[in-house]
């Protein structure tokens, strides 16, 4: 037996929404040697300039005279742990786990998202496009390394590193189907397209794991970051959260890990629970700490609290003098174990059956709907309102009751 099938042996327990390691896809040929595809491109990363300038990057605070602050260095072996870790009790491929979390943050600047849209304004005003670190990590990557040939990366590593976007949270984490095409239209658009750096969605599951991983690492690192820097005291961590998640990074990260992979096994997409919190426990956390409350009224149907009739008076009251904002979205299904999903559109029967739950308090509200087919979803609402309803419509999408 080769010394790569022995390497390979592994993936016989792979799940069936795994990448295997002959999926990999590279934009040019290369001399193959004992090393499996992603693991290969691990080390390619390891070994690059890129890398080696990971050591002098600050992660959250800039120039900390403690050694013991995170580095942005430190964050992204975190990242790498802690996806792996959840990717191995999910059974897909830790070696191309490994190769996006380590290199996801290779294009970020010196003071951090700060640095990024200083030089953003920079490069917008010199008509270069927009900057965004995640774009350039694949630039220097597939472009700039190796002297302007780039290092010929898996197609699945760049995509995944591409879409980490740890800043932008989502309840579920679901790969996108793409071709070598879709992932340069995707690097291309997010030099030219405003904001479309927020819409893209990773084409593995693994890249889906490094992306909420991204979001994990500095959960817990970050409290206690502050903390040793005399900013902030896990006393002041309310109550209602400490309980769930714990206080330190260990309790943070466990509780977390243990909740996404209760959620995602056998799944072809990574799930975060929504039950943590009802809507009723939520309000209860937003007074304390004097924060507008957002009502999900879909999470509200997955985790119900016996009171929400009672509490939509109070929601609405934390707005104080904004108007309040509520997400609404219908399940993919209502029987099946895709309840939690969103649907492509909106039922409009419950969608009305809310409107009248509310109307009592006379309120003006922006309700922000979440359906999978974007605005198509929105104006089939809006005519299905016209035709079950008399609402009176002010515009295209606004009515009133």
């Amino acid at each position: 037996m080769e010394i790569k099938d022995i390497m390979l042996k592994h993936e016989e327990n792979y799940s069936k929404y795994a990448t295997f390691d002959k999926e990999s896809i590279r934009f040019k040929d290369y001399i193959p040697d004992i090393r499996p595809n992603f693991f290969r491109d691990t080390d390619r990363i390891i070994y690059s300039s890129s890398y080696t300038r990971y050591i002098g990057k600050t992660q959250v605070f800039t120039l900390p005279t403690n050694d013991n602050v995170s580095r942005r260095s430190i964050h992204v072996q975190l990242v790498a742990k802690i996806a792996r870790s959840i990717g191995r009790a999910l059974s897909l491929n830790e070696d191309l786990i490994e190769a996006i979390a380590l290199g996801h943050d290779l294009g970020h600047v010196p003071y951090g998202h700060v640095g990024e849209r200083f030089l953003n304004e920079i490069s917008l005003k010199h008509n270069e496009g927009y900057f965004n670190h995640n774009v350039q990590s694949v630039r220097n990557l597939m472009v700039i390394e190796n002297n302007g040939k780039g290092l010929n990366l898996s197609v699945q590593v760049l995509d995944g590193i591409l879409c980490h976007n740890g800043e932008l949270e989502l309840q579920e984490y679901r790969p996108k189907k793409k071709t070598t095409e879709d992932f340069l239209n995707d690097y291309n658009n997010c030099y030219n397209v405003p904001k479309y750096v927020k819409t893209l969605v990773p084409m593995t599951l693994e890249g889906c794991v490094v992306r909420l991983s991204d979001i994990i690492a500095y959960l817990g690192r970050d409290i206690e970051d502050a903390e040793k820097l005399g900013l902030f005291n896990k006393k002041d961590i309310p109550k209602e959260i400490s309980d769930i998640l714990g206080t330190t990074n260990r309790e943070i990260i466990n509780a977390i890990i243990t909740n996404v992979v209760q959620n995602s096994l056998d799944k072809d997409y990574i799930c975060v629970d929504d039950k943590i919190f009802n809507a009723s426990d939520v309000l209860n956390l937003c007074k304390k700490i004097n924060r507008p409350m957002v009502l999900d009224y879909h999470h509200h149907i997955c985790n119900p609290c016996d009171n929400i009739d009672d509490i939509l008076g109070e929601i609405f009251d934390t707005w104080k003098d904004i108007r309040p904002k509520i997400h609404f979205s219908s399940p993919k299904n209502k029987t099946k174990k895709d309840f939690r999903s969103h649907h492509d559109y909106i039922n409009s029967d419950d969608f009305i059956q809310f409107i009248e739950k509310i109307k009592k308090y006379n309120v003006d509200i922006d309700i922000m709907i979440e359906a999978k087919a974007k605005d198509d979803a929105l104006f089939r609402l809006v005519r299905e309102l016209k035709y079950k309803t008399d609402y009176k419509f002010i515009d295209e999408t606004s009515f009133e009751v």
